[in-house]
């Protein structure tokens, strides 16, 4: 969430940074700015009130303790009644205020970072790397789905029957390349610094809300109503949430976390061939990585995730891409993000299998998230996260990439963690 101190002292680069978006409601700032003012003005009015009101009150002891008890302490508890009212009404006033502001400010994402390009839709993010410049597919090449059942590693239709479409049930090889896949992500974070977490699968109201998927995905996500817990989207918000509420001093950062955990989306409105298959589920399996950095240092922290990630893939032996994602494109929190996408040569197109994100302060505002600087006073710090990875699509692009007349070879960096080397 952006700061009143952001939108105030820096309102025409806030305006900038949301045109550049495509924000179309850009006359929220100035009804911020607004009732900001109107927040400092009562806020003046009741301290002058409680003031009179503290005066008063000692000048009414004052006389009980000489013991002239006269009409003067009548007219003062009057006043002090009349004050007393004025303060209540004040107060009511200003925690209205600060509710219409903080409203508002919850509708406002984060301003893009200058590096991102200009641009409204997918078609404007840049691509900044690709690792074969020369992909070939077999238009022979069968899909994930078709060869799930062929080896009987996946099943679609009895996950349909259990629960839904979107659940798909793992079974046999299937299985084991999912958990072997699980082991590796994990390995290679912990292997880079990461502290490996094991997290809650719910959280509540205010978890989701700190790291920005309530209000803005409220709808996307899986609801308990009678404990009002969330099924998370990702582990990012309760890894991140670890750290709510804290002030860490310059020793303690960077901090980086990674955890596995199931993940639950309900993607309304997805329909089609981009929903076939493991293209996207309802739930699914990842692994995370989140850093909490300095703020002179989450760029650079940005592009070592990046890095790391493309490790892990160029170990997988997968072609894949990089794409600085366009302002438009952005999710409603970041400043940055980079996705990456493999090529499925049997649906021959691009998968989104992870994004890293920087989002500055914006999240770290929302948790109340700190460290002390050089100076010692408290200041946010900067929150960044990114798949590492998702597995659906990561399943699905070694499955069709990686077929042959034999079976499914899988890679060698994998063989150490499933016990085989094809499945057939």
């Amino acid at each position: 969430m952006l700061s009143i101190d952001t939108i105030s002292n820096n309102k025409e680069e806030t305006l900038i940074g949301l045109k550049k978006r495509g924000f179309k409601d850009l006359k929220i700032i100035d009804k911020i700015i607004d009732l900001n003012l109107s927040r400092k003005k009562i806020q003046q009015e009741l301290d002058q009130i409680l003031f009179e009101s503290n005066n008063i009150s000692k000048k009414i002891s004052e006389i009980f303790k000489s013991g002239n008890n006269d009409d003067s302490v009548s007219t003062l508890k009057g006043k002090s009644s009349d004050l007393k009212l004025k303060s209540k009404n004040l107060s009511d006033q200003l925690e209205k205020t600060k509710s219409d502001i903080f409203e508002l400010l919850t509708t406002i994402p984060n301003i893009p970072d200058n590096e991102v390009p200009e641009g409204l839709s997918i078609d404007d993010n840049i691509e900044v790397y690709r690792s074969n410049e020369k992909i070939e597919s077999d238009k022979n090449l069968k899909t994930h789905w078709d060869l799930a059942k062929e080896y009987d590693i996946i099943d679609f239709e009895l996950g349909s029957k259990i629960t839904g479409s979107g659940f798909p049930v793992y079974k046999g090889k299937g299985a084991k390349l999912q958990r072997g896949l699980i082991n590796y992500f994990l390995d290679k974070n912990t292997s880079a610094g990461y502290t490996e977490f094991q997290v809650p699968h719910l959280v509540n109201s205010d978890s989701a809300f700190a790291t920005g998927q309530l209000p803005d995905k409220d709808g996307q996500m899986y609801h308990v109503n009678e404990d009002n817990f969330y099924l998370i989207p990702t582990a990012e918000v309760p890894l991140t949430n670890i750290y709510k509420d804290k002030i860490l001093s310059s020793d303690e950062i960077p901090v980086l976390l990674t955890g596995y955990t199931p993940c639950f989306r309900r993607e309304a409105g997805s329909y089609g061939s981009e929903v076939r298959g493991l293209n996207r589920l309802h739930q699914f399996d990842k692994v995370e990585i989140v850093r909490l950095e300095h703020p002179d240092n989450s760029s650079q922290a940005l592009l070592n995730m990046k890095e790391h990630i493309k490790k892990i893939l160029d170990e997988l032996e997968i072609d894949f891409r990089i794409l600085n994602l366009c302002a438009g494109d952005l999710g409603f929190t970041s400043s940055k993000t980079y996705d990456f996408e493999i090529f499925s040569k049997g649906q021959k197109k691009w998968l989104e299998i992870s994004s890293v994100s920087n989002f500055k302060s914006y999240q770290s505002n929302r948790l109340n998230l700190k460290f002390k600087n050089k100076e010692g006073k408290n200041e946010l710090l900067h929150t960044l996260n990114g798949s590492s990875l998702a597995l659906p699509r990561v399943m699905a692009g070694l499955i069709e990439n990686n077929q042959t007349n034999d079976g499914i070879q899988i890679p060698k960096v994998l063989v150490p963690y499933t016990g085989f080397d094809l499945i057939n």
